[in-house]
Protein backbone atom coordinates (compact mmCIF):
# COMPACT_ATOMS: atom_id res chain seq x y z
CA UNK A 1 0.00 0.00 0.00
CA UNK A 2 1.54 3.33 -0.68
CA UNK A 3 1.81 6.36 1.87
CA UNK A 4 -1.63 8.24 2.31
CA UNK A 5 -2.06 10.44 -0.57
CA UNK A 6 0.47 8.96 -2.53
CA UNK A 7 -0.24 7.70 -6.20
CA UNK A 8 1.23 4.02 -6.49
CA UNK A 9 4.12 3.31 -7.47
CA UNK A 10 6.26 6.70 -6.31
CA UNK A 11 8.60 5.70 -8.34
CA UNK A 12 9.40 3.55 -10.99
CA UNK A 13 11.43 0.18 -10.65
CA UNK A 14 14.28 1.78 -12.33
CA UNK A 15 13.97 4.97 -10.68
CA UNK A 16 14.23 3.20 -7.27
CA UNK A 17 17.53 1.24 -8.40
CA UNK A 18 19.11 4.66 -9.38
CA UNK A 19 18.12 6.41 -6.42
CA UNK A 20 19.47 3.80 -4.24
CA UNK A 21 22.83 2.37 -5.48
CA UNK A 22 23.58 5.92 -6.24
CA UNK A 23 27.26 7.48 -5.03
CA UNK A 24 26.20 8.48 -1.15
CA UNK A 25 23.15 6.11 -1.08
CA UNK A 26 22.41 3.51 1.49
CA UNK A 27 23.62 1.04 -1.14
CA UNK A 28 25.99 2.53 -3.66
CA UNK A 29 27.51 0.56 -5.81
CA UNK A 30 30.86 -0.01 -7.39
CA UNK A 31 32.34 -2.26 -10.48
CA UNK A 32 35.26 -4.70 -9.56
CA UNK A 33 36.47 -7.67 -10.58
CA UNK A 34 35.52 -10.87 -9.51
CA UNK A 35 37.08 -13.95 -10.84
CA UNK A 36 37.83 -12.60 -13.62
CA UNK A 37 34.57 -10.18 -14.98
CA UNK A 38 33.89 -6.90 -13.89
CA UNK A 39 30.56 -6.57 -12.04
CA UNK A 40 29.03 -4.44 -9.68
CA UNK A 41 29.15 -4.90 -6.06
CA UNK A 42 27.82 -3.04 -2.86
CA UNK A 43 30.25 -0.46 -1.62
CA UNK A 44 29.40 -0.87 2.37
CA UNK A 45 29.25 -4.06 2.29
CA UNK A 46 31.03 -6.44 4.43
CA UNK A 47 34.16 -8.26 2.94
CA UNK A 48 34.42 -11.48 4.94
CA UNK A 49 32.08 -13.65 6.78
CA UNK A 50 34.24 -13.86 9.65
CA UNK A 51 33.61 -10.11 9.90
CA UNK A 52 29.96 -10.89 10.22
CA UNK A 53 30.87 -13.53 12.81
CA UNK A 54 32.63 -11.19 15.28
CA UNK A 55 30.03 -8.19 14.74
CA UNK A 56 27.56 -10.50 15.52
CA UNK A 57 28.68 -10.40 19.11
CA UNK A 58 27.64 -6.85 19.57
CA UNK A 59 24.29 -8.35 20.75
CA UNK A 60 26.12 -9.98 23.77
CA UNK A 61 23.20 -11.98 25.61
CA UNK A 62 20.20 -11.45 23.48
CA UNK A 63 19.22 -14.91 21.95
CA UNK A 64 20.61 -16.68 18.87
CA UNK A 65 19.43 -19.83 18.00
CA UNK A 66 16.50 -21.62 20.06
CA UNK A 67 16.14 -25.22 19.85
CA UNK A 68 13.53 -27.01 22.22
CA UNK A 69 14.14 -25.83 25.46
CA UNK A 70 17.51 -24.69 24.47
CA UNK A 71 18.75 -21.23 23.83
CA UNK A 72 22.09 -19.87 22.62
CA UNK A 73 22.91 -16.49 22.96
CA UNK A 74 24.87 -14.41 20.45
CA UNK A 75 27.70 -14.32 22.88
CA UNK A 76 27.66 -17.75 23.69
CA UNK A 77 27.19 -18.55 19.77
CA UNK A 78 30.58 -16.50 19.18
CA UNK A 79 32.76 -18.22 22.33
CA UNK A 80 31.60 -21.46 20.38
CA UNK A 81 32.09 -20.87 16.94
CA UNK A 82 35.46 -19.13 17.45
CA UNK A 83 36.61 -22.48 20.21
CA UNK A 84 35.74 -24.37 16.62
CA UNK A 85 37.24 -22.25 14.55
CA UNK A 86 40.97 -23.15 16.90
CA UNK A 87 40.50 -26.56 16.84
CA UNK A 88 39.49 -27.12 13.29
CA UNK A 89 43.04 -25.31 12.37
CA UNK A 90 45.15 -26.19 15.70
CA UNK A 91 43.92 -29.99 16.21
CA UNK A 92 42.48 -31.44 13.04
CA UNK A 93 44.78 -29.50 10.67
CA UNK A 94 42.10 -27.73 8.34
CA UNK A 95 43.17 -24.99 6.58
CA UNK A 96 42.03 -22.47 4.15
CA UNK A 97 40.45 -23.72 1.28
CA UNK A 98 39.67 -27.35 3.08
CA UNK A 99 36.14 -28.79 2.72
CA UNK A 100 34.29 -29.46 5.89
CA UNK A 101 30.93 -30.82 5.40
CA UNK A 102 27.68 -30.83 7.82
CA UNK A 103 24.96 -33.06 8.13
CA UNK A 104 22.89 -33.37 10.67
CA UNK A 105 18.89 -31.54 11.59
CA UNK A 106 18.84 -27.98 12.45
CA UNK A 107 20.58 -28.66 16.10
CA UNK A 108 22.55 -25.23 17.42
CA UNK A 109 25.43 -27.23 16.76
CA UNK A 110 25.20 -26.81 12.88
CA UNK A 111 25.43 -22.93 13.40
CA UNK A 112 28.59 -23.01 15.27
CA UNK A 113 30.65 -25.55 13.03
CA UNK A 114 29.78 -23.74 9.70
CA UNK A 115 30.26 -20.16 10.99
CA UNK A 116 33.70 -21.78 12.94
CA UNK A 117 34.64 -23.06 9.72
CA UNK A 118 34.30 -19.86 7.61
CA UNK A 119 35.57 -17.93 9.98
CA UNK A 120 39.55 -19.79 9.14
CA UNK A 121 38.17 -19.96 5.35
CA UNK A 122 37.13 -23.30 4.92
CA UNK A 123 34.94 -24.06 2.60
CA UNK A 124 31.62 -25.56 4.43
CA UNK A 125 29.48 -28.55 2.33
CA UNK A 126 26.05 -28.48 4.16
CA UNK A 127 24.21 -31.79 3.60
CA UNK A 128 20.58 -32.30 3.14
CA UNK A 129 20.03 -34.45 6.24
CA UNK A 130 16.87 -36.15 4.40
CA UNK A 131 19.69 -37.60 1.97
CA UNK A 132 20.00 -41.79 1.83
CA UNK A 133 23.94 -42.71 3.14
CA UNK A 134 24.89 -43.71 -0.13
CA UNK A 135 24.05 -40.28 -1.14
CA UNK A 136 25.69 -38.55 1.49
CA UNK A 137 28.52 -40.41 1.24
CA UNK A 138 29.02 -39.88 -2.42
CA UNK A 139 28.68 -36.05 -1.76
CA UNK A 140 31.48 -36.29 0.81
CA UNK A 141 33.34 -37.85 -2.01
CA UNK A 142 32.64 -35.62 -4.81
CA UNK A 143 33.45 -32.28 -2.39
CA UNK A 144 36.38 -33.77 -0.81
CA UNK A 145 35.54 -33.19 1.93
CA UNK A 146 38.50 -33.46 5.05
CA UNK A 147 35.94 -33.16 7.34
CA UNK A 148 32.62 -34.47 7.91
CA UNK A 149 30.25 -33.31 11.28
CA UNK A 150 27.30 -35.08 11.47
CA UNK A 151 24.47 -36.27 13.78
CA UNK A 152 24.03 -39.68 15.33
CA UNK A 153 20.97 -40.02 12.90
CA UNK A 154 23.24 -39.49 9.88
CA UNK A 155 26.34 -41.21 11.18
CA UNK A 156 24.17 -44.70 11.24
CA UNK A 157 23.22 -44.17 7.53
CA UNK A 158 26.69 -43.62 6.96
CA UNK A 159 27.80 -46.61 8.57
CA UNK A 160 27.54 -49.04 5.67
CA UNK A 161 29.49 -46.61 3.50
CA UNK A 162 32.30 -46.05 6.27
CA UNK A 163 34.86 -47.76 4.43
CA UNK A 164 34.70 -46.59 0.86
CA UNK A 165 32.72 -42.91 1.76
CA UNK A 166 35.99 -40.49 1.31
CA UNK A 167 38.86 -39.51 3.47
CA UNK A 168 37.03 -37.39 5.28
CA UNK A 169 37.15 -37.51 8.80
CA UNK A 170 34.08 -37.33 11.67
CA UNK A 171 32.93 -35.42 14.70
CA UNK A 172 29.46 -36.80 15.34
CA UNK A 173 27.08 -34.46 17.28
CA UNK A 174 24.72 -35.68 20.09
CA UNK A 175 25.62 -39.55 19.84
CA UNK A 176 24.07 -42.28 21.95
CA UNK A 177 26.26 -44.42 21.56
CA UNK A 178 30.87 -44.73 21.11
CA UNK A 179 31.64 -45.41 17.79
CA UNK A 180 35.46 -45.84 17.42
CA UNK A 181 37.56 -43.71 15.24
CA UNK A 182 34.43 -41.20 15.67
CA UNK A 183 34.78 -38.62 18.06
CA UNK A 184 32.34 -36.20 19.83
CA UNK A 185 32.16 -32.22 18.88
CA UNK A 186 30.79 -32.04 22.98
CA UNK A 187 34.38 -33.31 23.96
CA UNK A 188 35.91 -30.35 22.24
CA UNK A 189 33.97 -27.70 22.48
CA UNK A 190 31.50 -28.82 25.44
CA UNK A 191 27.40 -28.85 25.15
CA UNK A 192 25.13 -25.74 23.96
CA UNK A 193 24.44 -25.29 27.81
CA UNK A 194 27.80 -23.88 28.48
CA UNK A 195 28.92 -22.44 25.31
CA UNK A 196 28.73 -18.72 27.26
CA UNK A 197 31.43 -20.45 29.68
CA UNK A 198 34.44 -20.86 27.20
CA UNK A 199 36.98 -18.60 26.70
CA UNK A 200 36.60 -15.22 24.84
CA UNK A 201 39.11 -16.05 22.04
CA UNK A 202 38.38 -15.30 18.97
CA UNK A 203 39.03 -17.08 16.03
CA UNK A 204 42.79 -17.30 14.51
CA UNK A 205 43.01 -15.02 12.05
CA UNK A 206 43.25 -15.97 8.17
CA UNK A 207 43.53 -13.92 5.16
CA UNK A 208 40.18 -13.99 3.80
CA UNK A 209 39.32 -11.86 0.70
CA UNK A 210 35.57 -11.24 -0.51
CA UNK A 211 35.95 -13.82 -3.41
CA UNK A 212 36.88 -16.51 -1.84
CA UNK A 213 35.34 -19.59 -1.97
CA UNK A 214 32.82 -20.67 0.99
CA UNK A 215 30.17 -22.89 0.74
CA UNK A 216 29.48 -25.84 -2.06
CA UNK A 217 25.45 -26.08 -1.82
CA UNK A 218 24.54 -29.50 -3.86
CA UNK A 219 21.67 -29.22 -6.11
CA UNK A 220 18.19 -31.74 -5.42
CA UNK A 221 19.31 -33.59 -8.32
CA UNK A 222 15.81 -33.71 -9.47
CA UNK A 223 16.71 -34.32 -13.26
CA UNK A 224 20.15 -36.26 -12.58
CA UNK A 225 22.91 -36.59 -10.26
CA UNK A 226 23.31 -33.68 -7.69
CA UNK A 227 26.19 -31.53 -8.70
CA UNK A 228 27.76 -28.76 -5.96
CA UNK A 229 27.42 -25.31 -6.57
CA UNK A 230 29.92 -22.77 -5.51
CA UNK A 231 29.33 -19.50 -3.51
CA UNK A 232 31.95 -16.30 -2.36
CA UNK A 233 32.08 -14.75 0.61
CA UNK A 234 30.91 -11.81 -1.54
CA UNK A 235 27.67 -14.04 -2.69
CA UNK A 236 26.50 -14.60 1.06
CA UNK A 237 27.20 -11.15 1.81
CA UNK A 238 25.40 -9.72 -0.83
CA UNK A 239 22.38 -11.85 0.33
CA UNK A 240 22.19 -9.90 3.45
CA UNK A 241 22.75 -6.42 1.91
CA UNK A 242 19.78 -7.54 -0.65
CA UNK A 243 17.22 -8.20 2.39
CA UNK A 244 17.92 -4.53 3.58
CA UNK A 245 17.69 -4.05 -0.46
CA UNK A 246 14.19 -5.09 -1.34
CA UNK A 247 12.93 -3.25 2.24
CA UNK A 248 14.14 0.38 1.21
CA UNK A 249 12.84 -0.18 -2.60
CA UNK A 250 9.98 -1.13 -1.38
CA UNK A 251 9.10 1.87 0.63
CA UNK A 252 10.43 4.50 -2.12
CA UNK A 253 7.85 2.71 -4.45
CA UNK A 254 5.17 3.63 -1.52
CA UNK A 255 6.43 7.31 -1.18
CA UNK A 256 8.07 7.07 2.24
CA UNK A 257 11.54 8.20 1.10
CA UNK A 258 15.27 7.28 1.27
CA UNK A 259 16.32 5.46 4.23
CA UNK A 260 18.46 7.07 6.61
CA UNK A 261 22.18 7.64 4.62
CA UNK A 262 24.94 5.93 6.81
CA UNK A 263 28.68 6.96 7.25
CA UNK A 264 29.67 3.40 7.65
CA UNK A 265 28.92 -0.08 6.67
CA UNK A 266 25.21 -1.01 8.17
CA UNK A 267 25.37 -2.56 11.76
CA UNK A 268 25.39 -6.47 12.17
CA UNK A 269 21.38 -6.60 12.22
CA UNK A 270 21.34 -10.45 11.20
CA UNK A 271 23.87 -13.60 11.42
CA UNK A 272 21.92 -16.38 10.08
CA UNK A 273 22.39 -19.88 11.19
CA UNK A 274 22.71 -20.93 7.59
CA UNK A 275 25.14 -19.01 5.92
CA UNK A 276 23.24 -18.68 2.31
CA UNK A 277 24.14 -17.92 -1.20
CA UNK A 278 21.32 -17.98 -3.16
CA UNK A 279 21.80 -14.55 -4.10
CA UNK A 280 24.17 -13.12 -6.30
CA UNK A 281 27.31 -11.35 -5.92
CA UNK A 282 26.95 -8.83 -7.87
CA UNK A 283 24.85 -6.88 -10.36
CA UNK A 284 26.57 -6.74 -13.66
CA UNK A 285 26.91 -3.67 -15.51
CA UNK A 286 24.10 -5.23 -18.42
CA UNK A 287 21.39 -5.18 -15.88
CA UNK A 288 18.95 -3.38 -14.30
CA UNK A 289 17.70 -5.73 -11.81
CA UNK A 290 18.38 -8.09 -9.00
CA UNK A 291 20.23 -11.08 -10.90
CA UNK A 292 19.71 -14.45 -10.12
CA UNK A 293 22.39 -17.12 -8.28
CA UNK A 294 25.55 -17.04 -10.51
CA UNK A 295 29.11 -18.75 -9.06
CA UNK A 296 32.06 -17.70 -10.64
CA UNK A 297 35.17 -20.28 -10.72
Amino acid sequence: MSEIGQPWPALSIAETYSVLTAPGAPFEMREVEAHGRRVRAYVNARTTLRQLLDESRRFGERDFLVFEGERVTFEAHWRAASAFARILKERLGVAKGDRVAIAMRNYPEWSVCAWGALAIGAVIVPLNALEPGPALARMLRDSGAKLAVVDAERLDRLAPELDRRSDAALLVVRPTEATPGVQALASLIGLPSAYESLPARAAPDVELAPDDLATIFYTSGTTGQSKGAFGTHRNVLTNLVNTGFRAARAALRRGAGLPPRRTSRPPANSCSPCPSSTSPASIPRSRQRLPTARASS
